[in-house]
């Protein structure tokens, strides 16, 4: 199903588990080594299957034709791309990247593309038609980027080594929005992980607020707020917000 963006209709936040937006989301208690049974997000993956095999089928039809790009209506790729290439971050065009939750792996393609960096790149995602179609796509386009079916909730799958930059544009919304209890934290602390230390975590979600991303994610231990993504805002009610966020972490150096 698609909304007027050509853009497919994602879930609204459930009023539970989640707390209420004025409450504090992190608890203060400290987790447990094993804190959850083991956990996987590939029982999810049958529903975008499905959608990747469409768009699978619409790219061998028509290669112009890559898909879904996420967060398009507001313009996120381009001032995530901009973000990056910032002299404020001041990265190397030899930057590795990480990408959670690809899709079809246009992130990955602009950056490439767009932004010329060219170091080691890697999309991941748990749906394997979605991994499918990212690699069809670099094909088409003639680019150097690896695909690869991982589940980042599967801690038993080994890790895939430490990143430059690791990027979530959704990949955090579709797990809290699983509805498991404590599958945030996991989430955080797999994600923090993945970055070298040093590195930088990309966070973008349309189901959180900024405050609400910087809890959750500065919970864990490992990373700190480290800048954010400017996006257009809109006043209701008195109160100032934007209808996605953009923040970014850095790992922390020195535990």
């Amino acid at each position: 199903v698609s909304n007027a963006s050509n853009e497919p209709t994602r879930p609204t936040r459930p009023s539970q588990p989640f707390p209420a937006r004025n409450q504090d989301i992190v608890s203060s208690a400290p987790l447990p080594d094993n804190p959850l049974p083991k956990l996987t997000l590939l029982p999810l993956s049958t529903s975008w299957d499905s959608t990747y095999t469409t768009e699978l089928h619409n790219h061998a039809s028509d290669p112009s034709d890559t898909g879904t790009n996420w967060f398009s209506d507001s313009g996120a790729q381009d001032k995530i791309l901009a973000y990056l290439s910032g002299e404020h971050l001041a990265l190397s065009k030899e930057t590795s990247f990480l990408d959670l939750g690809t899709g079809n792996g246009e992130m990955l393609s602009a950056l490439r593309e767009e932004a010329g960096f060219t170091g080691e790149m890697m999309g991941v995602d748990y749906s394997a038609q979605s991994v499918e179609l990212a690699r069809k796509v670099a094909e088409s386009k003639g680019l150097e980027v690896r695909f690869r079916v991982w589940d980042v909730l599967d801690e038993g799958e080994g890790g895939l080594g430490d990143w430059d930059v690791v990027l979530d544009k959704g990949t955090f919304d579709a797990v809290s929005l699983s509805g498991v209890p404590g599958v945030e934290e996991r989430y955080v602390r797999q994600v923090g992980a993945l970055a070298r230390k040093g590195g930088l975590v990309l966070v973008t979600s349309c189901n959180w607020t900024e405050g609400e991303v910087r809890k959750w994610f500065e919970s864990g231990g490992e990373l700190d707020y480290h800048g954010r993504v400017v996006y257009p805002t809109f006043r209701f009610g008195g109160a100032i917000g934007q209808s996605i966020s953009t923040v970014c972490f850095k790992r922390r150096v020195s535990d």
